[in-house]
């Protein structure tokens, strides 16, 4: 079993920045993808950065170019940099592990974005 837990969040005004972290533990080995992925209230939720195991980054275009997905190998810890926050970035946040073919989610965090 892995266990992940965002930590991090909380409220920002506009045009801030952020950094939420995602700490794993648990059965974790070999090679694996990272992941974060936010839902906003009433909508699905939408992968928006992937830190992948050979060390390439993804990123959806909402959030290209002002969030930042890194990783600390060491610690087993995915970080999620976010800054020029927009109201639209309120959601809730979620790290995710894949491994095996398996997936593992932490419980999310919020993230709210207002003046």
């Amino acid at each position: 079993q892995v266990q992940l837990v965002e930590s991090g969040g909380g409220l920002k005004q506009p045009g801030g920045s952020l950094r939420l972290s995602c700490a794993a533990s648990g059965s974790i080995f070999g090679t694996y993808t990272m992941n974060w992925y936010r839902q906003a209230t009433g909508k699905e939720r939408e992968l928006i950065a992937t830190r992948h195991s050979g060390g390439t980054t993804t990123y959806a275009d909402s959030v290209k170019g002002r969030f930042t997905i890194s990783r600390v190998n060491a610690q087993n810890t995915v970080y999620l940099q976010m800054n020029a926050l927009k109201p639209e970035d309120t959601a809730v946040y979620y790290c995710s592990l894949q491994q095996g073919g398996v997936d593992y989610w932490g419980k999310g965090i919020l993230v709210t974005v207002s003046s």
